[in-house]
């Protein structure tokens, strides 16, 4: 519980209109993207300079106070869940795209920049910003940091990390310190990694030095449809196997098609399963790629292949995949988004073990996902008003989870570990692995004061003295009562 004069400092180190005490005003930030998992922080604070981050860290410092740094609250798996009683740092206001420098290929930013916003900064010049997460016209460049985010072009183009040359950053006891440079292969160790997907456990971004690319020359975007997601998997492994790199490959199962075309019209074929293949580079190597992409679908059993005859058909098959998270809301009351990788080799095994796993626990479940890399998106739908469905809904997330892992995959591609996921991380990895996690943790903010209480499944104290933290073996299972 924070106390009066402890919320007078805070009052005084933002702007006067940066402070939120209201219990009916800091409801709005009692959660992110994932419901379920909600609680009050004791104070919002929404600073407009690193300056000001900086003086409120260094209070919650010197007071041993907890604090969760947000965005727009667009993450799934309870990243941003505040620290109860704690302060929450909303970055929204920090919201200007500082620099732009073409000839050398970078922007600097503040955290609260969304990310569609630095593509249309730099459209007028040919380039843009890769890394495109589903929420991107309303997720921030601070929060794509913290997760590490992703999108339907990371398969060519890679994660945030990729596109991430330096950070500045103010660490858990207020210091105000630099990573990286906009020079490539900076030298040293490379903090801005470290930084990058560490889901705000090690301090508060407050600018980003993003790298930028050119714009394709040609980009081409074919829709195929198959009897079955297996099928289409299949194609997909074919087509890596031919020596292509297409920008993204992506596939929708029926329910994510119906849901996707009930809110976006997308005209999507009926069938089994959707495969999304975009290929973009110089004209002649689309052009000479695209009927090879098209034979090996027709090789695979599609029944309907399209092509993208305009950027206006282009940008509408994405809206629809786009919208799929927020559509399935459309054929079922309740659903869990879950997040796991799996081989591409494992797509077909995979599938149909999901498949026998709903039908057993008599659940539906979606599946879109980024099939180029494996990363899977289960919906587990379900309906809370019907007693014991939700913990069954639950249940068949974890360990479709788990079946990831089996399969040599892991827990999470890009919604993070968040508070969602911290049992599971306990079954990826041996009890050394997450104390070496710690220990790096321990480095950078000893008094766990942090975003406390996430990613990992139990506390590690920092002290020398303290020993090893409790064992957690990795047979055992996750719990049905896990939050989601």
């Amino acid at each position: 519980m924070l106390t009066p004069s402890q919320i007078d400092e805070f009052r005084a180190a933002v702007d006067p209109d940066g402070i939120i005490t209201l219990k009916s005003q800091l409801q709005t930030y009692e959660c992110d993207g994932l419901t379920n998992l909600r609680a009050l922080p004791g104070i919002v604070v929404l600073p407009r300079s690193a300056r000001e981050v900086q003086a409120v860290v260094r209070i919650c410092a010197r007071h041993k106070i907890p604090f969760v740094s947000r965005g727009s609250g667009t993450g799934l798996s309870g990243g941003a869940l505040p620290a109860e009683g704690g302060v929450l740092i909303a970055l929204t206001r920090m919201n200007r795209i500082l620099q732009v420098d073409i000839p050398n290929r970078f922007a600097v930013v503040e955290p609260g920049v969304f990310n569609s916003q630095v593509s249309q900064r730099v459209a007028s010049s040919g380039y843009f910003y890769a890394p495109d997460p589903s929420s991107q016209p309303v997720c921030t460049i601070g929060g794509n940091v913290a997760e590490n985010a992703g999108g339907a072009h990371c398969l060519k183009y890679g994660f945030t990390a990729t596109h991430t040359l330096g950070l500045e950053v103010v660490l858990p006891n207020g210091e105000l310190v630099s990573f990286g440079s906009p020079a490539p292969d900076a030298s040293g160790y490379d903090l801005t990694g470290v930084f990058i997907g560490s889901e705000g456990t090690l301090g508060v971004v407050t600018k980003i030095t993003l790298r930028i690319v050119k714009r394709p020359e040609a980009v081409q975007t074919l829709l195929a449809a198959f009897d079955s997601p297996q099928a289409a998997g299949q194609t997909v492994s074919e087509i890596i196997a031919a020596g292509m790199l297409p920008s993204a490959l992506e596939i929708m199962d029926t329910l994510a098609i119906e849901a996707a075309e009930a809110a976006v019209h997308a005209h999507y074929p009926r069938c089994g399963g959707l495969l999304l293949v975009e290929l973009d580079g110089p004209a002649s190597e689309v052009a000479a790629l695209m009927p090879e992409v098209r034979a090996i679908c027709l090789a695979n059993g599609a029944g309907e292949i399209r092509l993208a005859q305009s950027d206006e058909e282009r940008a509408l098959v994405w809206k629809g995949r786009k919208a799929a998270f927020a559509a399935v809301g459309r054929i079922s009351p309740s659903y869990i988004v879950q997040d796991g990788v799996i081989p591409r080799t494992a797509l077909h095994e995979v599938l149909a073990e999901i498949g026998r796993m709903a039908a057993e626990a008599g659940l539906r479940v979606a599946n879109v996902f980024h099939a180029g890399d494996g990363n899977l998106h289960p919906l587990v739908l379900y309906d809370r008003a019907i007693a014991g469905q939700e913990e069954t809904a639950l249940d068949l997330s974890y360990r479709i989870l788990r079946l990831c892992v089996d399969r040599g995959g892991s827990i999470t591609g890009e919604h993070g570990v968040g508070k969602e996921k911290q049992e599971a991380l306990g079954y990826m990895f041996a009890e050394p692995d997450l104390d070496a996690m710690q220990r790096v943790r321990c480095a950078f903010d000893p008094e766990k004061i942090a975003n406390p209480g996430k990613i990992f499944p139990r506390l590690h104290l920092c002290a020398e003295q303290a020993g090893p933290p409790t064992a957690h073996p990795l047979e055992t299972p996750i719990s049905a009562e896990a939050p989601s």
